[in-house]
């Protein structure tokens, strides 16, 4: 009978039904049968809902939005899941014309060997379609009609185009198409084209495709760029008297040498009594924005500037965030500052917040201000008093002599370096993932792709940004010492989940790190973090360390920093290209003037809309690298490199290429000689016959086959196992013979899993965002 129900698991039937069903005649033996059902049923093993019984599958109503990673099936990210609860995995049958990213409501049920046991689900409803419009390639079949094929890989549907609705495209331009018919009960989808981005191919139209893929814009509306050039350009006196004056105050910034927006500036005083006073300046941004404006609604809507790899696409228009609100040198701007008086232990004495007024002295490179730190400094060559002349309006201002700064970047940067060791002695977590940057002609194309490495000077202005991000955080929250808090917008951390770090901790013991995923579990991944530096495996350990973390995110709960291992923390720091931190500015000046406490649930709105902001961007990011990636390694086609192997499915092997940081596929198709099985719980795939293995984390040696832009992949071919050790020998894979290799993808029992993090943590970025 318990057969019967699993099979049909998904009915309920009443007593008499499962008696027609399973033939059971005469009033005796179905009073049998009643008795053994209702028996089962107090055993919990069947569930009994107006007047009908069904198998206990776990079946429930949830909802949550899809994910739609193989074309072969989809996971469901419920909106209620607890912290240790799994996506549910719905096959793509299932999905009932549901899309990637669609808001649904499903029916779950436990799992079986096809879902790797995790829950089984089946849409219902399409509560609500996230995407109206669709970014992909045109293709012309007849004067009738043609398709437009998705740029995204998360949609496997293509969508018919009548003739009526051509707008002039061209076959094989890339293009807006609006969705005018979802694909349902085996019905093609349809739309029509709304926009024409250009010839496929061309760097200005695939950048435009990737930011409406991701429906960020690409430039403002012109009433919003009005808006901007009619704020008034002078500072007024009575403006000027409102804020703590740092003019006369040695001042200077630090970024990136292509940088335009300048939103964070140090100043540096030294006091008679020995410490050392910082002023942690930021763009006044809020004090050119308020609430209710255009500009407010349209800073809000984009929540963060996109990062793709030729070109920034703002926040705020360039008026703001390249002139009014970019700490410039030489010039008179509007800043909200945190101000620190430090011992030489980096200890804070005292501490202000609140509006003030600069003079940036100096604009420093990343590369400018390093070289000063690593040139030596010696005594001779540091003035006991600075020196000093007359400025503009009487203002007694330091001398810009390259020695003074010399030792201010050196008394700056010293500082850093304490605080820096005692975030770690206290728990942080010292990640340094690898930020991708490539060398661009002027026409986009790839040049020259290089890893961009972190020095002192970076640290430097790293670590005063996150001492002003941690203190402006504990300043609100001590303000108000009961229950309720003071609302306040926090960037926050969890702890990761223990099951997604064991899963790590075995990765990393392949290679002989331990981490202990039971006691302090960031001094073991430190440990884990120095004992890998300089190996062949860092970037792989580093990377998939990183995805292992849950990801920060924007929140009113005050839960925390893991990362960081800072009880609160804030993002104060960056308002030109973060709308959170204009946020949190307002709340801070809010409380100083003596506000009480914020509506909660308002910011909490607020918060969820730019958490959701910021992975859309990161995602567009990660896509215009991935792009560049392909397209550099275009010009490499046929050429062999050194790689490791940083993911094994049941469909093929993941490759990084380590003089590219690049990541391409060889298809187990493509192993001619043996079939190979996904052994999902060692990491590894297993020849059927010759037992060959390939692990996760093997060094190889690949041949590009294809870089293939339309799909950005990279297609490998395996020319052999490479050992590690100081002469690396060949493992030569043995020709094909006669085997024939792996008919359809290899592996025959196809599981919806990975043997790494990779469809775990889907949000990653290279980018450091504290």
């Amino acid at each position: 009978m318990h057969s019967f129900f699993d099979i049909n698991y998904k009915e309920a039937f009443t007593i008499s039904e499962l008696c027609d069903q399973m033939d059971v005649r005469g009033k005796s033996l179905r009073e049998i049968y009643r008795l053994m059902i209702e028996e089962l049923n107090e055993e919990g093993k069947l569930l009994f809902a107006q007047g009908k019984y069904q198998v206990d599958t776990g079946l429930r109503y949830r909802t949550g939005r899809v994910e739609h990673t193989n074309k072969n099936f989809a996971f469901v990210v419920l909106d209620d899941a607890k912290p240790d609860e799994p996506d549910v995995y719905v096959p793509t049958d299932n999905l009932n014309s549901a899309m990637d990213g669609d808001q649904v409501r499903i029916s779950i049920w436990k799992g079986s060997k096809r879902s790797g046991y995790r829950p089984e689900g089946e849409v219902q409803e399409v509560l609500h379609r996230t995407r109206q419009e669709v970014v992909g390639t045109f293709e012309q079949m007849s004067p009738k009609y043609g398709f437009v094929y998705p740029d995204n890989r998360r949609i496997y549907t293509n969508f018919f185009i009548r003739s009526e609705d051509f707008n002039g495209v061209e076959d094989g331009q890339k293009v807006i198409a609006e969705i005018t018919k979802f694909p349902v009960e085996g019905q093609r989808a349809e739309g029509r084209v709304k926009t024409v981005l250009g010839n496929a191919g061309d760097n200005n139209t695939e950048m435009h495709a990737i930011l409406a893929e991701f429906g960020l814009p690409n430039e403002f509306p012109e009433h919003i760029t009005a808006a901007a050039e009619a704020i008034p350009e002078k500072i007024t006196p009575k403006e000027v008297k409102k804020r703590r004056d740092f003019r006369p105050i040695t001042t200077f910034t630090i970024d990136p040498a292509d940088a335009k927006d300048f939103d964070d500036a140090l100043s540096i005083e030294y006091l008679e009594n020995g410490n050392i006073r910082v002023g942690v300046h930021i763009a006044d941004v809020t004090h050119y924005i308020q609430p209710g404006t255009e500009l407010e609604k349209e800073a809000y809507a984009r929540a963060t500037s996109v990062y793709l790899v030729d070109r920034t696409v703002p926040m705020l228009p360039e008026k703001l965030s390249n002139n009014l609100c970019s700490l410039r040198p030489n010039e008179d701007k509007l800043t909200f500052s945190a101000v620190f008086e430090l011992d030489d232990k980096a200890r804070i004495i005292n501490e202000w917040f609140g509006r003030t007024i600069i003079h940036s002295d100096k604009r420093f490179s990343y590369e400018e201000a390093q070289e000063l730190l690593e040139a030596e400094l010696t005594e001779s060559e540091t003035p006991a008093t600075p020196e000093a002349t007359d400025k503009p309006k009487g203002r007694k201002r330091k001398v810009e002599a390259t020695v003074n700064f010399q030792k201010d970047l050196h008394v700056l940067n010293d500082l850093a370096k304490t605080l820096r060791a005692e975030r770690f002695r206290k728990g942080a977590v010292n990640f340094e993932t690898v930020e991708v940057k490539f060398r661009l002609d002027e026409n986009g194309k790839p040049l020259d792709v290089y890893q961009k490495v972190r020095k002192d000077a970076h640290k430097l202005i790293e670590e005063f940004m996150l001492l002003a991000n941690k203190r402006v955080a504990e300043f609100v929250f001590n303000l108000k010492k009961d229950e309720p808090r003071n609302t306040m917008v926090y960037r926050i951390h969890e702890a990761p989940d223990k099951d997604r770090l064991k899963t790590f901790a075995d990765f990393a013991l392949r290679f002989g790190y331990q981490v202990n995923v039971e006691g302090n579990i960031a001094s073991s991944l430190n440990r884990m973090m120095t004992a890998v530096e300089g190996k062949p495996e860092q970037n792989l350990i580093e990377n998939l360390a990183v995805r292992t973390m849950a990801k920060a995110r924007y929140s009113t709960e005050e839960i925390g920093h893991f990362g960081l291992a800072f009880a609160h923390y804030s993002h104060f720091t960056s308002p030109i290209r973060r709308y959170p931190d204009m946020m949190a500015h307002r709340l801070l000046q809010h409380y100083l003037d003596g506000g009480n406490s914020e509506n909660r649930n308002e910011y909490e709105g607020r918060c969820k809309h730019s958490s959701e902001r910021e992975k859309m961007a990161a995602e567009a990011e990660r896509a215009s690298i991935k792009y560049k990636q392909v397209e550099f390694m275009q010009s490499h086609q046929g050429e062999v490199f050194d790689g490791m192997v940083s993911g094994v499915t049941e469909f093929g092997l993941f490759v990084e290429i380590k003089e590219t940081a690049s990541e391409g596929m060889i298809r187990l198709s493509d192993l001619k000689d043996d079939y190979y099985d996904l052994d999902a719980a060692n990491f590894r795939l297993v020849g059927q016959n010759s037992g060959r293995i390939i692990n996760f984390g093997d060094n190889v040696r690949v041949k590009v086959k294809e870089a293939n832009l339309s799909r950005r992949i990279i297609d490998l071919e395996l020319l052999g196992i490479l050992t590690t050790g100081e002469s690396p020998r060949l493992k030569p894979i043995p020709s094909s013979g006669n085997r024939g290799g792996n008919r359809g993808g290899g592996n025959r029992n196809r599981k919806p899993s990975s043997s790494s993090p990779r469809d775990k943590n889907r949000n990653s970025s290279s980018r450091k965002k504290r």
